[in-house]
C-alpha cells in the first residue's frame, strides 16, 4: 500500500487519513446502539378517530382545552351522576336490613341436640383430630350404658380459621356452624367457648341450622 501512495504529496497524505478512517468505521452506526447518543424526535400531532380533521386546524391548546374538556367531560360526567341520582340504592340498611347467605355460610360454632334433647355428640373426637389450627379440646367419659359423651368440649375462636373441617368431620353432624356472623366480643375470654356455650347456640339456632343441612343435603 505504501508503494502506491507517493509520501511527499498532499494527496497522498489524504488518501491515507481517509484509508484509516475507514479501516476503523464501524459497519453500523454506534448511535443505533447508544443510549445515551441523541435522537431526532418529531411531533406526530394526535388524531381523535371520531372527530373530524378540520376540528384541529387552527385551533390552539386553550381552545382544544376548552371545548373537549371544560365543556363535553363536564357535562358527561354531570349526566352519568344524574342518572344514578334517580336509580335505586345499591346498598343496604344494616344491621335492620341483611343481605341472604348461602346455605354452607360458615359463621359461628354451634353443637346439636337430637329432638329428645339428648346430645348428638360421641366424643369420637374427629373434629379435634382434623382441625388444622388446633383450636378444639375435647375430654370424654363412659357412661353406665356403655355410650361415650363428653364432659368438656372447648373451642378457642381467636384460633379458628372456620374452614368447615370439624362439621365435615363430624359422623352425627353434632358440631355445625351456623349461619350467625353476628359474633364480636369485647374481651378475649368471650371467645373462649365451652360446651355450654355452643350447645346454647344448638338449641337458639337449630330450626336454621336444620334447613341449611337439608338444602345442602344433595351436595354433600
Amino acid at each position: 500500500m505504501r508503494s502506491l501512495i507517493p509520501r511527499n504529496s498532499s494527496a497522498a497524505r489524504l488518501a491515507s487519513a481517509r484509508l484509516l478512517v475507514n479501516s476503523v468505521r464501524p459497519a453500523v452506526p454506534v448511535s443505533a446502539f447508544s443510549t445515551t447518543a441523541k435522537t431526532k424526535a418529531s411531533y406526530i400531532p394526535h388524531r381523535h378517530p371520531n372527530k373530524p380533521e378540520e376540528f384541529y386546524k387552527g385551533a390552539n391548546l386553550l381552545d382544544y382545552s376548552a371545548r373537549a374538556l371544560l365543556i363535553t367531560e363536564l357535562f358527561r360526567g354531570a349526566w352519568v351522576t344524574l342518572e344514578h341520582f334517580f336509580r335505586p340504592a345499591f346498598t343496604i340498611h344494616y344491621p335492620a336490613e341483611k343481605g341472604p347467605l348461602s346455605p354452607r355460610f360458615r359463621g359461628e360454632h354451634a353443637l346439636r341436640r337430637y329432638p329428645s334433647g339428648e346430645e348428638r355428640c360421641i366424643a369420637c373426637k374427629l373434629c379435634e383430630a382434623i382441625c388444622p389450627a388446633q383450636a378444639i379440646t375435647i375430654e370424654a367419659e363412659t357412661r353406665e350404658d356403655g355410650s361415650r359423651r363428653t364432659t368438656r368440649y372447648d373451642i378457642d375462636m381467636t384460633k379458628c380459621i372456620y374452614c368447615g373441617f370439624c362439621q365435615e368431620a363430624c359422623p352425627v353432624d353434632a358440631i355445625v356452624e351456623t349461619a350467625n356472623y353476628e359474633n364480636s366480643t369485647e374481651t378475649h375470654e368471650e371467645l373462649l367457648y365451652n360446651k355450654e356455650k355452643l350447645l346454647g347456640n344448638g338449641d337458639k339456632w337449630e330450626t336454621e341450622i336444620a334447613a341449611n343441612l337439608e338444602a345442602d343435603h344433595p351436595y354433600r
